[in-house]
Parts: structure tokens; sequence; C-alpha cells
């Protein structure tokens, strides 16, 4: 029977692969749109306006991003290292796609990756120029030098779509990830290709990528059903004759692109006391944008929580990069 050896829950976003002076490349981009925050959307005036008291300035000047800048690359090198200390056979990845595979035409609530092998590869020249303000500095953490393949994991997607099955899921099938014309994108996502190259060190182990459609309605799973889909991904595991030592990865969020601490803290606090209820009962509002990619998070719990791993948190580094509270939550975690 198989096991989890290694649980990890770990942010991805571009805060992570750029510079403390890069970050404010984004506020472009968030002074043109609206944001949402503990359930509403908002502008960028309006919460300025709404956060004035967060003293939030204090949190973005030169030397608290080279501080927290600092922190996070910490982070990530400690979960590198513990990733080679416990040496997984394979790995199952929970992540999301952002239009990178999946475009309105159809969106999977959940899509299981079954291929024998999948490829990454860098974008070309006209790609970089579709890629939004501050995005294209970071392409190094989400993408080789070249075109490179790796291994995939069927056999033990083959248990899980039966266990779906069995269990009332409905999953959606990919053998080989889509590719438009057109398009800024081509190859693996970078919820899954940030864990090869900074966690794995682009040392893969065979994986098995599992995409939640986190972001877009209007088929968005709710916090409940992202743990049941879980516990049912671990069941298939215990199912699976194989000697395999598997790590689970839960790669997103935290709270983005409106820093929510609050709500941080309570997916931090129902890790620490394994409290699956407390996960299931956050609200789906709180649950938009990037702060939707937490859903991977619950997905990874649902797994884990019927483990003997057990662990806490790295840290816990909120990146801002304006006084309306623009940037990206950078959360942590190791069981093993």
């Amino acid at each position: 029977m198989a096991e989890a050896a290694l649980g990890l829950w770990t942010t991805h976003g571009p805060t992570l692969n750029t510079s403390p002076d890069q970050w404010v490349n984004r506020v472009k981009a968030d002074v043109a749109q609206k944001h949402w925050f503990k359930g509403e959307e908002l502008s960028f005036d309006e919460l300025i306006e709404r956060r004035a008291d967060e003293r939030i300035d204090e949190k973005f000047t030169d030397a608290e991003r080279r501080r927290r800048h600092e922190a996070c690359q910490k982070a990530i090198a400690e979960l590198a290292g513990r990733w080679e200390a416990e040496a997984p056979d394979a790995c199952i990845i929970l992540g999301n796609d952002q239009r990178e595979l999946f475009l309105p035409e159809i969106q999977p609530t959940f899509t299981i990756y079954y291929g024998e092998n999948f490829y990454n590869l860098p974008l070309t020249d006209a790609q970089r120029k579709m890629l939004p303000p501050g995005i294209e500095e970071a392409d190094w953490a989400y993408r080789p030098e070249e075109r490179t393949v790796y291994p995939g994991l069927p056999e033990l997607a083959e248990h899980v779509f039966e266990q779906a099955t069995e269990d009332g899921f409905d999953t959606a099938a990919s053998a080989a990830w889509p590719c438009h014309e057109n398009h800024r994108h081509t190859g693996t996502p970078h919820a899954f290709s940030f864990v090869l190259r900074r966690i794995m060190r682009d040392r893969a182990v065979p994986t098995l990528p599992v995409i939640a459609n986190t972001f877009y309605p209007p088929n968005q799973p709710t916090p409940r059903r992202c743990y049941e889909f879980g516990r049912m991904i671990g069941r298939a595991v215990r199912r699976w004759d194989s000697n395999a030592r598997i790590a689970v990865v839960g790669s997103g969020g935290m709270s983005h692109f409106c820093i929510d601490e609050e709500l941080d803290q309570r997916v931090l606090e129902a890790l620490s006391a394994r409290d699956s209820q407390a996960l299931c009962a956050i609200e789906p509002e709180l649950l938009r944008s990037g702060s939707s990619e937490l859903l991977n998070w619950i997905v990874a719990s649902g797994i884990l929580f019927e483990t003997e791993l057990s662990g806490d948190v790295i840290d816990y580094v909120p990146c801002y990069r304006s006084d309306a509270g623009t940037g990206t939550a950078n959360g942590f975690v190791c069981w093993n």
C-alpha cells in the first residue's frame, strides 16, 4: 500500500520569484482593476480608504520589502531541504489553472492528469509580450531554460478515477496539456511548475497533477467539496498496491491579490489544529480571485489530515506592495 511520506503547503506567486524592487511593477495592474476583500469587490481607491487604519504604508517600505523577501527565500529553501531529506518516490500536486490550460469554452471543476509524462518549455518572444505587468520577471521560476519532459503518474491516476467514480465525483481527464494558438501560455501551469523548479529543484519524481477550478465562476468547488475531494484522493492512494512514498503538495494562496491576514490565520490555525470543520466552514465569498487558491490547500488537507504526518508552519510572510493592501501573503507549512 502506498503511503504519504511528506506534506507541503506553499504559495507559488511572482512575489517569491522577483526582487523586492520589482514587486511594485504589479501596482499598475492593481490600480486598473477591482479587488475582492472580505467578500466585497472594491476599487483601488476604495481599498485605500477602507484600510486606512491598518497603517499598511509601514509594511511595504524598502526595508520591509527586503526583509520579507529574505524571509520567503529562507522558507522556500527550508521546504526544498525537507523535500531532499525525505526523498519521496512520487508526488501529488494540488493546483489550479489561471486560463493557462482551460479557456472559457470549457473549464472543468476538477481535472486529473493521467499522461505518461508532461512537458514545460520557455515562452516565445511573442508570448512574453502578452504577459501582464510584473510577471515576466518571475518566469525563470516557472519555466526551464529548454523543453523538459517530466514523468507523470498514470498508475495512481487510474486509482483516483476509480475511487472518484465510486465516491460520486465526476472528474475531467487530461492525457496532454491543452495548447492554444496566439496564447500567452504553453506547457505546465505555474501552480505545478513552481514546485518542480523551486521545491524539487528540477529533479522531478513521478508526479500526479490535480487541477481545481478555484478562480472562475460559475463552477468553483466549495471548501467542503474540496476537502472531500482530497479525502477521496487519499483513499485512492491507500488502495494503490505500491511501496511508493508519496509527497502531497497544496500549491497556491495565500490571500491575494488583496491581502487578508485574518483569513490566512484562520487557515493556518485550522491546519495546526487538524480542524477539518474550520476549513470547510470558510465562507466561499472570501475565496475569490487569488485567495481562491487556498482551496488547493484544503484539497491537500483532505488527504493529509487522514495520515499520521504532522508538523507546523515554517513561516507566514504577507508581502504588500501598495497602501491599498495589494500583494501576496506567502505561507509555508511542512508535515513529515
